[in-house]
């Protein structure tokens, strides 16, 4: 019944899907980070730039910005990313795009988590001396993250399937390679959606319930 998954690379695919979802996730993770540090910095102008970058990134749809990774980024300004081809660079801007746009939805979780510490805390940092960023890094934002970490599951979840819109710039992820047997395999059509639907399944199930479990232990008791 499967016999016709022989003749292509279907764990390839989504390797680079992993691959994709790894690499995009931890740029997410730093540069939400930094934007959520932005939205409650006690300085106006890069308060208001972190609120302006959210607003306005997490309302564009993820397609117009991958396919501006390619058609804006590497065909106009020619930025290949130190990509030597054209595989490579398509990859590297994928994430790009992921990165920008997955960043906003983690820099609102780690805010509505920082919003959870009490206010006590901070303050009686200040009172010893401690910095806007010290008070963040050393107090507030390991709280924030503990108390997270399912909003933060939730979005790794959606990352791993919005990884699909790759292939729009010819990123040979899971998703494209679907295409491509569903134009070849016509006859196995219900198969190869079977195939596909259950790799993510397998993807993203795991994750949910192991990251469940350590944001029921990690979560911050008051």
């Amino acid at each position: 019944m499967f016999d016709f998954l022989t003749e292509y690379d279907v764990l390839g695919a989504f390797w680079v899907t992993v691959q994709l979802t790894v690499y995009s996730a931890i740029g997410s993770l730093i540069w939400g980070t930094i934007l959520a540090g932005m939205r409650v910095s006690p300085v106006p102008v890069m308060r208001a730039f972190g609120t302006a970058y959210v607003n306005t990134v997490r309302n564009i749809p993820l397609t117009l910005i991958i396919i501006a990774m390619s058609l804006g980024l590497y065909q106009t300004l020619n930025v290949a990313l130190a990509g030597d081809t054209i595989t490579t660079t398509n990859f590297r801007l994928a994430i790009l795009g992921f990165v920008l746009y997955t960043s906003t939805f983690v820099c609102e979780s780690l805010r509505s988590g920082i919003n959870t510490v009490p206010v006590g805390q901070a303050e009686a940092a200040r009172a010893l001396g401690l910095g806007f960023g010290q008070v963040l890094r050393m107090i507030v934002l390991p709280q924030a993250f503990r108390s997270v970490i399912g909003p933060l599951t939730s979005v790794l979840i959606a990352l791993t399937k919005n990884t699909t819109v790759a292939s729009t710039i010819g990123v040979a992820e899971a998703s494209l390679l679907m295409s491509e047997m569903i134009e070849n395999e016509s006859d196995v059509i219900g198969l190869v959606f079977m195939t596909f639907a259950m790799g993510f399944v397998i993807l993203t199930l795991p994750v949910g319930l192991l990251l469940g479990r350590v944001a029921k232990k990690a979560a911050v008791k008051r």
